[in-house]
């Protein structure tokens, strides 16, 4: 029997008294092997040094019948060069699964190169979202269809389904470096990313006065711990990072220069410079002896470690849905943006590597040029309706 073998034709056939066989039409000697138990394998017969042999690749179910076309075709580009079919077998029995290149990837690469943060995200995605479906298949073994079912499986969050793909891509493009795959071969190549919307949320005028209120009475009331407090409210004032706050060390803060020195920010090291009511909070944080932390945890030398809880009752109180506390940062450079500050300057308040990672506030830098725009049409617009009783009035320039 012959035909081009699926998963579906595979499946189909039904097992006889004897043997039987499909042979594949479109890669010679590829076949499917069909015992009276219904047991299924895939096979290739070929001719190695005149003499007929047929090689086993594997049983259909712990490989699916893309992989044994891809093995066999392996197989046949090795035996037409030359080589030992049972050296060429052996050693893609040993090649590594992914789990092992994904520890390898964590100590020779992670470990030397990314953030702790950043580290325990790459553990955290390897162990939820890649490697439960693919840590058991050899690392030679996976192919674009792989990569493409583990992406479209995570379709319903398009960010993790993203960032799970790249680290896929990351830890493959290791495993060509170390000889483990063809140079070429990632087959995360051509898998489109989801579309991401990214999410600009900025107070408005009214919202920073609730916010305020609602920081104010919990400071009075005590029903947010006043270290939350300080850190929301450095976190506005500052325009930094969550954890540049409460990672922020007092050797850090340099208040007779009004500034902040980061060694390890996101985008490395990097000074903050600090306003008057920035200044104030840090005045008003008391120090406690023994722990160099700006933001004091509860346990010696460490800093406070989760100020959701009292995040989420301040914004209750102020009415303000679905505001993160990175939606803060984006506040801070929003009024920037709003004040006609360049991009350039908006970049070095947030600490941006890129001028580019500053274009989303581009619109909001364009309104005080657009309300100026909007003035001088209205004056020139009523100098023209009344020609001969009036005159253009220049702006006044404020100093």
């Amino acid at each position: 029997m012959v035909g081009k073998l699926t998963k579906r034709l595979v499946e189909s056939i039904a097992p006889t008294e004897k043997d039987s066989f499909v042979w594949d039409t479109e890669i010679a000697g590829f076949g499917l092997k069909v015992t009276p138990a219904g047991k299924r394998v895939y096979v290739l017969q070929t001719r190695i040094n005149g003499r007929l042999k047929r090689l086993t690749i594997g049983e259909h179910g712990p490989i699916t019948c893309e992989q044994a076309r891809s093995e066999t075709a392996k197989l046949r580009g090795a035996i037409a060069g030359g080589d030992d079919p049972a050296a060429v077998k052996a050693a893609v029995k040993q090649a590594p699964t992914l789990s092992v290149i994904a520890e390898r990837y964590l100590a020779e690469h992670a470990a030397l190169k990314k953030k702790p943060r950043s580290q325990h995200e790459d553990r955290r995605m390897l162990n939820s979202l890649i490697l439960p479906r693919l840590g058991s298949r050899k690392v030679d073994a996976l192919n674009r269809g792989d990569v493409a079912k583990l992406h479209y499986s995570l379709r319903e969050t398009p960010y993790q389904a993203n960032r799970a793909l790249a680290l896929l891509s990351k830890m493959l493009n290791l495993a060509e470096r170390w000889g483990l795959r063809p140079d070429g071969s990632n087959p995360c190549r051509h898998v489109e990313k989801y579309k991401e919307t990214k999410r600009e949320r900025y107070l408005s005028g009214d919202e920073l006065a609730r916010l305020g209120q609602a920081l104010s009475e919990a400071e009075q009331t005590g029903t947010v711990d006043p270290r939350a407090i300080a850190c929301f409210r450095l976190l506005l004032f500052t325009g930094c990072r969550l954890s540049e706050i409460l990672s922020l060390k007092w050797s850090d803060a340099a208040l007779e220069t009004a500034s902040l020195h980061l060694e390890d920010s996101k985008t490395g090291a990097r000074t903050v410079y600090l306003n008057t009511p920035a200044l104030e909070v840090l005045a008003n944080i008391p120090r406690i002896q023994g722990n160099p932390y700006v933001i004091p945890g509860d346990r010696p030398n460490a800093h406070l470690v989760n100020v959701q809880k009292g995040w989420k009752k301040v914004t209750e109180a102020a009415k303000l849905r679905n505001l993160r506390l990175h939606d803060l940062r984006h506040s801070h450079a929003s009024i920037a943006a709003a004040a006609g500050l360049s991009l350039p300057i908006i970049g070095r308040l947030l600490g941006h590597r890129e001028v580019a990672t500053s274009a989303r506030y581009a619109h909001l830098a364009a309104d005080p040029v657009r309300a100026a725009s909007e003035e001088v049409g209205r004056r020139l617009a009523e100098a023209l309706s009344r020609p001969g009783r009036n005159k253009v009035v220049p702006l006044q320039r404020k100093e």
